[in-house]
Parts: structure tokens; sequence; C-alpha cells
């Protein structure tokens, strides 16, 4: 049986239920826009456009949760605290071509929409104490290349989930 410990610390008002994080399994999907602009490893941009970027990827992913009714709705009932105590990411790159492609080049993206979740409430940190990944995929051709983070919610102490089972 899955240890669900509870975030709130303070004994609940009789009646009320008790905040409870996601259990352990459960499976989101936040797709961000398509037509973004990426970041990838190999670039060598200025300090300046690379902020925009990261900020754009970031905020984008940060609306992706706060557009999804089920994220929402998970995120209320998960609350005083986030809705994963630990999650595994798969990160999945959908080129805009169907040329090669390493999709471990873009983890700056990938990086920046993780970041995106903390933002909205999703995990407390990205520290490896919480997530294991992103781990980065290639995804089919999609006008105009877009990524798709996969979020699966892990046991305490569970670090590594069986990747097909996600992907599905």
């Amino acid at each position: 049986m899955t240890d669900l410990t509870l975030f709130d610390t303070k004994t609940p008002a009789a009646g009320l239920p008790t905040a409870r994080p996601a259990a352990a399994g459960a499976t989101y999907t936040i797709t961000l826009p398509t037509g973004l602009v990426l970041l990838n490893s190999n670039q060598r941009l200025h300090h300046h456009p690379k902020g925009k970027r990261t900020a754009a990827i970031r905020a984008a992913a940060h609306e992706a949760v706060t557009e999804s009714p089920e994220l929402i709705a998970a995120l209320a009932a998960a609350k005083p605290g986030p809705l994963f105590h630990r999650a595994h990411i798969l990160g999945v790159y959908h080129p805009p071509t169907n040329g090669r492609c390493d999709p471990a080049n873009w983890y700056p993206s990938f990086k920046a929409a993780v970041d995106g979740l903390v933002d909205a409430g999703l995990l407390d940190d990205d520290d490896h104490t919480r997530v294991a990944g992103p781990d980065m995929r290639l995804g089919s051709k999609v006008k105009g290349g877009q990524i798709v983070l996969v979020i699966r919610a892990l046991e305490h102490g569970q670090d590594w989930p069986d990747l097909m089972a996600v992907a599905r």
C-alpha cells in the first residue's frame, strides 16, 4: 500500500477533507503550444535573448497547467501543498521536420518548462529529491515544433517507473 503522507501538519477540522498529493502512478500530460521558440544546447545565444526564450517557455508551461481543468481540480485537492511529492517527467520533443534530431539537445527548453510546473504549484522544487528526469524522447513531427511533458507521480523512494506505461 502506498504511504500518502498528508501535506497539512495541522489537525484538519472535523468532517473536512484532508489535502493529499497525487497518488503514485497518477499521470498528467502538459502540452505546450506549437511554434514556441525553443532553446537548444547547441545554440550560443547572448544572455538577453536566451532569458526571453526561457521566460516564454516557463510562462507557457505555467499557463498550460492553469488552463487544464483536470490539473486545477487536482491542485485544489492537494492544497495547501503541491500536487506531487515526487514525480517522473518524460519530455517529448515533436520536431517541425522529419530530419534527424537529438532530443537531448532540447534540454534547456525542458528545464524551463519544468520550472514553469514548479511556478504553477505542481512541485515544491525540481531538485533530485522531487523529480526524476526530465527524460527526453523524440516524438512525431508537429508543424511548428512542440514539447510535451508527461508527469507521473512516484512513491517515496521510487526512482524509475516503467517508461512504456507512462508513454502510452
